[in-house]
This record gives structure tokens, sequence and C-alpha cells, in this order.
């Protein structure tokens, strides 16, 4: 059975869960009021070998982390660590996710032809959105082929600020 290690830090944004491994990689991010969907995805991931959650203060030194993001510092998510199970499309979208610099994006149908999957925007999509480790694995930084914000779970109000924390400068924004 895994233990995963689990803290909540509050941001700019509201409450933000942390689930990490005894190893200190990132396994879950998301938004408290969107726990639910955490436990859905912990399960989905982690269900079939089994794993207990234990409250620790700081997670390692996670929470500490992602609270310096917050405060301003955006290189300290690329040194983070994370761990993910998903299918190995889904691996393919969250590893090119965290290569989007900050302050960039891509658009859903140009992460499809970047992965040889022309076509495949949907796909990349509904990758997107099963995202277990949001902000660390940026799925905020793709937006609609139009350049509108669309698409992120914990809500486009979120999706906006966390572009423009890390200085996107889009003309509709």
């Amino acid at each position: 059975m895994m233990t995963l290690l689990e803290d909540t830090i509050p941001t700019p944004l509201g409450q933000l869960r942390i689930i990490s491994d005894e190893q200190q990689n990132l396994r879950a991010v998301e938004w408290e009021e969107y726990s639910d969907r955490m436990q859905r995805l912990l399960n989905i991931h982690y269900g079939a070998q089994g794993y207990r959650l234990r409250q620790l203060d700081n997670a390692g030194g996670l929470s500490a982390q992602l609270t310096r993001y917050f405060d301003g510092d955006l290189t300290v998510i690329r040194q983070l660590s994370v761990a993910t199970n998903g299918t190995d499309f889904q691996r393919s979208v969250w590893n090119m996710l965290r290569d989007i610099p900050c302050g960039s994006v891509l658009r859903y149908g140009e992460m499809a032809t970047l992965l040889g999957r022309a076509g495949a925007a949907r796909a990349v999509g509904a990758a997107n959105g099963s995202n277990p480790i949001s902000i660390v694995v940026p799925c905020h930084r793709v937006i609609g082929a139009n350049g509108t914000l669309t698409g992120y779970a914990g809500g486009v109000a979120r999706k906006q600020w966390l572009l423009r924390h890390e200085g996107y400068k889009p003309l509709s924004l």
C-alpha cells in the first residue's frame, strides 16, 4: 500500500491541496473545493495498488515551494518532481505541458500536432482535463483555437489569474 502525504496551503486563489509520495514527488495538486475530483483521480491512479493519505505539514517541503510560486518565484515549479500514473498518451501530454514556458501558451491543436497526433485536439483536451497535478503540470497554459481561455478544471477566473501571474499578456486578458 502506498502512503501519500497531504497538506493544504492558502493561496490568493483559495486553499490548495497538495499530495506527494514519501520520495517528495508530487502526485496531485488541486483546489480545495474540487476535493471530490482529486479523490476520483487518486482512486483511478492508485486505487488498484491501494493508498492511504497521511496529513503532514509542508508535505516534504513541497508546500513551501508552491507558496514561493504564488509569492512570485515562478521558476520553483520547474524544480518540483512529479510522478503520475496514466496512459502513455496522457503522460506525453502532461510532459509537454511542463515544457511550456511561463508567460507562454499553446493551443490544444498545436499540442496535438507537436505530439504527432494532428487532429487530436479533443484527446489533448481530455488528457489535460485529467491532469492530477495542476499548476506544476501547467494545464492552464493551454487555450482554445481562437485564443479563448477554456477548459480549466479550477475555473476560467483562476486560469486567467495564473496566466497573468506568469506574465502572459494577450490582447484579450
